[in-house]
């Protein structure tokens, strides 16, 4: 190693890469649906427990709880609505980017994230699918870093081959040397 010197140059602001030039892609629309299906399903289900306690014919409730009964349905039906608008709009801002050195995830409707992880770093990635993802069609991949605990990130709302297509991807190119 004689010969060959130590470089830690300082590198401009000027020449970094821009973000905007990263081109990311939507997830699946199936996954918006699923989400907004699965929030419509909890609440229409909470609210009708709720309305067959309250009616049932069979024990006379105290005043108290047959006055809460408008309260409890009125926030369960707020906080459905709430969460089904947030499906909608958050759901749209989850992207991600598949490039030759690295995978990023971009994500949030309030606070938004940006997560990127070099392909050299990847110890390995897993396929996951729920019983919801196989009846649309969907996976979601869990990215896992080298040294790390739990999975880096997970990419949710991928239709399966678009999955199997970047994990092979990755697992093709984690051991080639950065250029």
């Amino acid at each position: 190693m004689e010969g060959v010197a130590f470089s830690n140059q300082q590198v401009g602001m000027n020449k970094l890469p821009e973000i905007e030039h990263q081109l990311f892609e939507p997830l699946s629309p199936a996954y918006r649906k699923l989400n907004l299906m699965v929030t419509t399903v909890i609440f229409s289900v909470l609210a009708l427990l709720v309305s067959a306690i309250r009616f049932q014919p069979f024990v006379e409730l105290p005043e108290p709880l047959k006055f809460a009964y408008p309260i409890v349905l009125g926030g369960i039906l707020g906080i459905g609505t709430l969460s089904f608008m947030y499906h909608w709009f958050a759901d749209k801002r989850i992207l991600y980017a598949l490039r030759e050195q690295d995978l990023s995830l971009q994500k949030g409707l309030f606070f938004r994230s940006l997560a990127c992880q070099p392909v050299l770093r990847i110890q390995h990635i897993e396929l996951k699918r729920g019983p919801l993802d196989r009846l649309v069609g969907l996976a979601k991949l869990q990215v896992f870093s080298a040294g790390g605990a739990g999975h880096t990130f997970e990419i949710p709302g991928l239709a399966v081959s678009q999955a199997q297509k970047i994990r092979q991807f990755i697992l093709a190119h984690k051991d080639v040397g950065a250029r």
